[in-house]
């Protein structure tokens, strides 16, 4: 009958304690993928500590396809660190260097203006309209680690969404016909 029959008998055989089983470890493993989530994120201050470089506007240093951990501390930011922040109406964030640090006299805020390493110019065209710099609730955190070429898995499912359907699929398939 060959594999796509047998996982059809496999659906069919499947009794109403197991489903409640299978379904109950399900959604343990959703909950503990949520609970590390917020665990990191009250770690590392971050909104969103683990990051995937999406454009080559870092090249050399960090590649489109790399993984970057963050970390946002009470300290000051600094020229050269690389930040990864939001701007206001868009949903994907920016990973950039810092170039310029300006401290405001009046209340001792400090404002950021950063740049891709393979840009050619800073980013004041990508910030809001009639933004010149960055404010620190635009900072998601700063790069602390890396791992090279792990993101690709994320950048395809992004790019292709019928393939993140079909291994969610796969996934759920496999999850509700295991024998254990």
């Amino acid at each position: 009958m060959g594999w796509i029959g047998e996982t059809v008998d496999s659906i069919r055989s499947i009794q109403i304690r197991q489903l409640l089983t299978q379904a109950v470890s399900l959604g343990m493993i959703v909950t503990s993928a949520l609970i590390i989530w917020k665990a990191l994120m009250c770690i590392t201050g971050s909104e969103s500590p683990v990051v995937v470089v999406l454009s080559g506007s870092m090249e050399p240093g960090f590649k489109r396809v790399y993984i970057l951990f963050l970390h946002m501390s009470k300290d000051p930011i600094r020229a050269g660190e690389i930040v990864v922040f939001n701007i206001d109406g868009r949903e994907i964030p920016i990973v950039h260097r810092v170039i310029k640090v300006h401290e405001r006299q009046d209340t001792g805020e400090v404002d950021v203006l950063t740049k891709g390493d393979n840009n050619y110019g800073d980013d004041r065209l990508l910030y809001a309209h009639g933004q010149l710099w960055l404010q620190r609730h635009h900072i998601m955190g700063r790069a602390v680690g890396f791992l090279p070429y792990v993101g690709w898995v994320t950048i395809i499912m992004t790019e292709k969404p019928i393939i993140k359907y079909i291994l969610i699929g796969a996934l759920g398939l496999l999850v509700i016909t295991s024998k254990d």
